[in-house]
């Protein structure tokens, strides 16, 4: 069975996680600027648990972002060097998919809004629903919006879903009415164990790149949303 290796970095959270003939083990840390520092002890503390090696590993999993640039540039850059050194296939995966399969997983939720806290009074905000391979797929491409956009242009679309991430704590006035659940919510952060049901399908389907091609994905340097009629 493939051996797979998953690492997010991307947001406040750093986290790893190991796949090995479907099981998963995994660490997960709230480390905000400390991702440098803790990012390769997890991985070597996980590795060595399971008395796996790099090059025993048939791929390599990455948190593409959005999310913290320091902390995206910190992920990718780890992955690009660990699958160099063992000469092992890349997938990068959304961290607001990553949220929104977490919810799924973990609550059965099949249909979620995921933002993230952007700073500068936006968020980066993605609209997921299930597909018949049991992934969450976006319906509404990312984006970095106000969260009063994000608002508007969602209440077009849904009714209300499942919301995840720092988003809604940062922004509760404008977002609170766009979730079904109350209060903060459990899931802030992405957690690298809920990327490998995503990134499995694309290693399957011959989606992996090779170190050199593993990009971040910002999402603050496009305009990748609709925008909204009557604005610039």
């Amino acid at each position: 069975m493939p051996k797979y290796l998953a690492i997010d970095a991307s947001t406040e959270a750093c986290s790893v996680a190991l796949n090995l003939e479907n099981s998963v083990n995994s660490e997960f840390e709230l480390c905000p600027q400390s991702h440098s520092i803790v990012l390769l002890p997890m991985i070597d503390r996980l590795l060595n648990h399971a008395d796996v090696k790099l090059s025993d590993l048939d791929g390599l999993v990455f948190g593409r972002g959005p999310g913290s640039f320091t902390g995206v540039r910190i992920g990718v850059g780890v992955a690009q060097g660990l699958a160099f050194s063992a000469d092992l296939p890349v997938v990068g995966v959304s961290t607001l998919q990553t949220m929104a399969q977490q919810a799924y997983e973990k609550y059965q939720q099949t249909e979620v809004i995921a933002a993230i806290d952007a700073r500068m009074s936006e968020v980066y905000a993605g609209y997921f629903k299930l597909n018949d391979c049991g992934v969450m797929v976006a319906i509404l491409e990312e984006t970095v919006l106000p969260p009063a956009d994000l608002a508007q242009y969602l209440s077009e679309h849904t009714q209300g879903c499942y919301g995840v991430g720092s988003g809604w704590d940062a922004y509760q006035t404008e977002l609170s009415s766009l979730k079904t659940n109350s209060g903060s919510p459990d899931i802030l952060f992405p957690d690298a164990s809920a990327m490998f049901n995503i990134a499995l399908k694309e290693f399957s389907d011959g989606n992996a790149v090779s170190a050199e091609h593993a990009q971040p994905v910002y999402v603050r340097d496009t305009v990748s949303w609709k925008k909204l009629p009557g604005r610039e």
